[in-house]
């Protein structure tokens, strides 16, 4: 077993690491074109503005940048929230569902707009087809524009450049990126048993003579894009275990696959458009090493039979299989759980609320640092942050000049980067705090002592982290939840994008220097271990005594007898 599950992760991860460097060079082309106005990248950047009209000709500096994302993703919020509440009365609705609630309508319109598809719904019951392609399946797209254009925006900066247009690189991200990506994989899924299908639900008579309604549809597109843009929204209630999202175990590995390989790629890309590609190695590195320790310790403790047949005469050699597809055994559950959460993509192929306690806790060490790969773009947004206090830190400690690619850190850049990386820590432990002291949250649970905590913890981790899944024992579809959560995401989404651009515009207002032999050196390993310290230290400091009540104390509790 244990050899199995080394090389289903080294195919799994090892392989797509290895396909993100080709990825990561076409998407530094598609992005960011060293000759934009000529050639095939002309040509596309004269169709966009064509396309967009006025307002994508302009320049545009980091405030007007920013403004242009919000402006943007406001009207998309308004959009959503509009198709979700009048979806009884527009087209595409075969099976008759009616509008949605309006606090769920929020939460919904507010998790899509944000890359973190939170479903406090199930999707077969509660949206039309209309819903769930032009309302959700066009925010997976968009959404996930919006954090490699602001990826790209922000690389341009460091690298000495304009930031460029959002509204050309939200094309560019769109019809160059994810949607020839989502063609191809959308198709590998159809050949691989996804339905794809705009009939209403089919009925079907048992072999007991009973009636039984299978939900389907436009199952395969949904689900290309949902992987691929880290969205991990279900066509489906549960999501990946179903049959439907998740046929055979290539689908997911499939899967598995384009949940990782673009927020991999994001990191090439932006090595790229800085210069930097050693750098960007350091960094990959850095990454890579946070995942593997994640999948090992996770794969290492859901082989621990579940406590559930505690006692009882079975015998248990395969690890806990609880919550798991005896298709994809107790390593693939573990790994997407890893994989999922070390981007903001949220998509479940097992339950996780039935992990073992420490196995449950290495999703949600993900969604803490939120840094290791992340979501599209926003994942290496957020590891800037982190490397903007390494260096700062480390330049003070060794006496050198603390500066990041030719770029003098001072007070100004280090308070912002704090205050994005507390703000995340805020709206995790702060919205536990209230709803674990109040009916809000306890009248919710599923579960009483350290797992409740650990299913209302996990809530607001994967709120304010943009992921989207959950311990799907609380009961959250309630007018607290949708509210907090809903407020939550947005903020937390928007809040990392805002400060790096102001970051980047303090840093263009200076003067650039030569790196010399003064300045802290960003490519080698000592600033390798620098970082991955600066991370788990901000990690450890802020999260480590939640932990304790929640995953360790129930690990001592029913682990350890």
């Amino acid at each position: 077993m244990l050899t199995y599950a080394i090389l289903f992760v080294v195919l799994i991860v090892g392989g797509t690491a290895l396909l993100s460097w080709p990825l990561g060079r076409y998407m530094k082309w598609a992005m960011d074109p060293d000759a934009p106005e000529t050639g095939p990248a002309g040509r596309f950047t004269r169709g966009f503005q064509a396309f967009g009209g006025g307002v994508t000709r302009a320049q545009q500096d980091w405030k007007q940048y920013m403004l242009a994302i919000l402006a943007f993703n406001v009207l998309s919020f308004v959009i959503t929230f509009a198709i979700l509440s009048l979806q009884g009365y527009l087209p595409l609705n075969p099976d008759a569902m009616v509008a949605m609630r309006g606090d769920t309508a929020f939460n919904t319109a507010a998790s899509f707009t944000t890359n973190t598809n939170l479903q406090h719904y199930s999707g077969e019951a509660s949206l039309s087809y209309l819903s769930q392609l032009f309302a959700l399946m066009w925010q997976q797209f968009v959404s996930a524009a919006t954090g490699i254009a602001a990826l790209a925006a922000l690389a341009r900066g460091l690298a000495g450049k304009a930031l460029g247009n959002f509204f050309v690189d939200l094309q560019r991200a769109s019809f160059l990126v994810l949607l020839p990506a989502a063609l191809v994989v959308g198709t590998l899924m159809v050949l691989g048993g996804m339905p794809m299908t705009f009939q209403g639900s089919a009925v079907a008579t048992t072999l007991e003579g009973v009636q039984q309604t299978i939900a389907r549809g436009p199952v395969a597109a949904f689900v290309a894009i949902k992987q691929l843009g880290t969205n991990g929204g279900g066509f489906f209630g549960p999501n990946s275990t179903h049959p439907f999202e998740n046929p055979t175990f290539w689908t997911n590995a499939l899967s598995t696959i384009s949940i990782i390989v673009i927020p991999m790629a994001c990191v090439w890309m932006f090595g790229r458009i800085v210069g930097r590609m050693r750098h960007a190695g350091v960094v990959f590195g850095v990454m890579l090493a946070l995942v593997l320790t994640r999948t090992f310790f996770a794969i290492y403790f859901e082989t621990a039979p579940t406590q559930s047949f505690a006692g009882l005469p079975i015998e248990q050699v395969v690890g806990n299989l609880e919550g798991k597809e005896l298709r994809f055994g107790s390593t693939a559950g573990p790994l997407w759980a890893v994989v999922t959460t070390s981007t903001s993509n949220g998509s479940v192929n097992a339950m996780h609320d039935s992990l073992n306690p420490l196995a449950g806790m290495m999703p949600m060490i993900g969604m803490w640092l939120n840094e290791d790969f992340g979501g599209v773009g926003v994942g290496m947004i957020n590891m800037f942050l982190y490397i903007v206090v390494g260096v700062f830190i480390a330049g003070m400690m060794v006496g050198r000049t603390p500066e990041y690619l030719g770029w003098r850190v001072e007070a100004r850049e280090v308070k912002f980067a704090i205050l994005a990386l507390l703000a995340h820590g805020l709206f995790i432990l702060g919205g536990t705090a209230v709803f674990a002291a109040t009916p809000w949250g306890a009248d919710t649970l599923n579960n009483v002592g350290p797992h409740g905590f650990s299913e209302m913890l996990y809530e607001f981790s994967s709120a304010s982290a943009n992921n989207g899944s959950g311990f799907e024992g609380l009961g959250d579809n309630t007018v607290p939840w949708n509210v907090a959560t809903g407020l939550v995401m947005l903020l937390a989404r928007f809040i990392p994008i805002i400060l790096p651009l102001a970051i980047v515009g303090s840093l263009s207002a200076k003067r650039r220097s030569a790196e010399s032999a003064g300045t802290l050196g960003v490519e080698d390993a000592t600033f390798a271990g620098m970082l991955l310290a600066t991370i788990l230290v901000v990690g450890a400091l802020t999260f480590f005594p939640a932990a304790t009540l929640g995953p360790i104390a129930e690990h001592l509790i029913y682990m350890t007898k």
